[in-house]
C-alpha cells in the first residue's frame, strides 16, 4: 500500500471549529481511517494510504462547508461524514444542510442532519400522510413538530393538533393528582419540551388559549373531524388497531398527519398487536401515504445513543434467533413423541 500526502487549505477563523476542543474531531478522523494529520497555520497535511488520505480530505472539505454555513461542527457531524465516507457519500453532508426546516425562538437553525432525516422531511412536504418509524434520538417527533410549526406560520393550515395515547412507559404510576389536565400533561410533556424550543414558551401559551394549538390524549380524537390541521400522532406504538384506525379516519380536508412510533419501545401488555405493526401492514400500498423509515444511522443525539440503539438491535436479534430455534426443537420433539406412540 502506497503512502501518499493529501494537503487541504483550511483558513484560520474555522481551524478551531473543525479540529474540535483538544483535537477531538481531528483525532477521530485519523482513528477511524488510520491516518495523520498535521496543521501548519492555514495549510493541514493529510498521510496515509491513498485511498485512506483521499477520504480523509473530502470529510475535511465537506466540514469546512459546513463551517463556512456559520455551523457549529459537532461530534455527530463527525461521525457521520465518517460512516457516509465508506459509501463514497460524504458530499450529501452539504446537500443536507441547505434544507433549513425554521428556526427556534433563539435563532437556532432546524435542520434535517442525515439522509433518513433529509427523506423524512421531504416525504412530509410532498405527502398527506406520513409514518416516521425509527429508534430513540433520529429526530422523528421533533422534525415533525417543525415542519407543524412552519406550516402554521406559512397560513398552511389554521391549528396544529398534537396527541398520543396516554400509556406508562412499564410503570403504573397510580392516581395523579390534579384536574384532567393535570393527569394527562405528564404524557404529553416531550410535546411541550418541543413547542417551547421551538416557539417559545409565551407564543405557545397565546395560541393554545386561542384553541390554535392543541395537546391532548389521542382518546381526545372519537367522533371529531379535523379539517386544515396538522396532526402528530406520538408515540404511535403504543396505539391499538382500533385507536390507530379511529386516528386516521378523523382526516378531514386540508390536513396533513404524521405517525412517529419507535416499534422496539411498546409499553402494550405482552402479545397485544400494536396499531402501528397492523397500519404498515395495511397501508403499504396505499397512495398518498409514505412510511419513513430512520435507522441507528440517523440517531442525532449522543453518539452513545447510536452504540446503545446498536447493542439493542444485535441483542434482540439473537433473542430472535434463539426463539425461532426452541420452535424448531419443540416442533421437532413433538414429531418424535407422535411417532413413538
Amino acid at each position: 500500500m502506497s503512502i501518499i500526502e493529501s494537503i487541504i487549505d483550511i483558513p484560520a477563523e474555522h481551524t478551531k471549529n473543525i479540529f474540535g476542543q483538544f483535537d477531538c474531531h481531528i483525532k477521530k478522523i485519523e482513528r477511524a481511517l488510520h491516518v495523520s494529520v498535521i496543521s501548519r497555520d492555514s495549510e493541514v497535511k493529510i498521510i496515509g494510504g491513498e485511498v485512506a488520505a483521499k477520504r480523509a480530505k473530502r470529510i475535511m472539505e465537506q466540514l469546512l462547508v459546513l463551517s463556512q454555513r456559520g455551523n457549529q461542527i459537532s461530534e455527530q457531524n463527525v461521525d457521520y461524514a465518517i460512516s457516509l465516507s465508506f459509501e463514497e457519500k460524504e458530499t450529501a453532508i452539504a446537500e443536507i444542510d441547505k434544507d433549513m426546516v425554521c428556526r427556534t425562538i433563539n435563532g437556532k437553525p432546524i435542520k434535517p442532519k442525515t439522509l433518513g432525516q433529509k427523506d423524512y422531511v421531504d416525504k412530509i412536504r410532498e405527502k398527506m400522510i406520513v409514518f416516521g418509524i425509527g429508534p430513540a434520538g433520529t429526530g422523528k417527533t421533533y422534525l415533525a413538530m417543525a415542519m407543524a410549526i412552519q406550516a402554521f406560520k406559512n397560513n398552511e393550515v389554521n391549528r396544529i393538533i398534537l396527541t398520543r395515547p396516554a400509556i406508562e412507559a412499564g410503570e403504573n404510576l397510580g392516581f395523579l393528582p390534579g384536574d384532567l389536565q393535570s393527569k394527562v400533561d405528564p404524557y404529553l410533556r416531550p410535546l411541550y419540551d418541543a413547542l417551547y424550543e421551538i416557539m417559545g414558551a409565551e407564543s405557545f401559551a397565546h395560541n393554545m388559549e386561542k384553541g390554535l394549538i392543541e395537546v391532548a390524549p389521542l382518546a381526545y380524537m372519537r367522533g371529531r373531524t379535523l379539517d386544515n390541521a396538522f396532526i402528530i400522532l406520538d408515540e404511535a406504538q403504543n396505539t391499538t388497531p382500533a385507536q390507530m384506525k379511529m386516528f386516521l379516519t378523523r382526516i378531514g380536508f386540508g390536513s396533513k398527519v404524521i405517525v412517529t412510533g419507535d416499534m422496539t419501545q411498546k409499553d402494550l401488555p405482552t402479545h397485544a398487536i400494536s396499531g402501528l405493526e397492523v397500519a404498515c401492514k395495511v397501508l403499504g400500498n396505499v397512495e398518498g401515504i409514505a412510511f419513513c423509515h430512520l435507522t441507528n444511522k440517523d440517531v442525532v443525539r449522543h453518539p452513545l445513543v447510536q452504540q446503545i440503539v446498536q447493542a439493542y438491535e444485535v441483542y434482540e436479534e439473537a433473542q430472535e434467533v434463539k426463539k425461532k430455534q426452541k420452535n424448531i426443537e419443540r416442533q421437532g420433539q413433538g414429531y418424535d413423541n407422535k411417532y413413538r406412540k
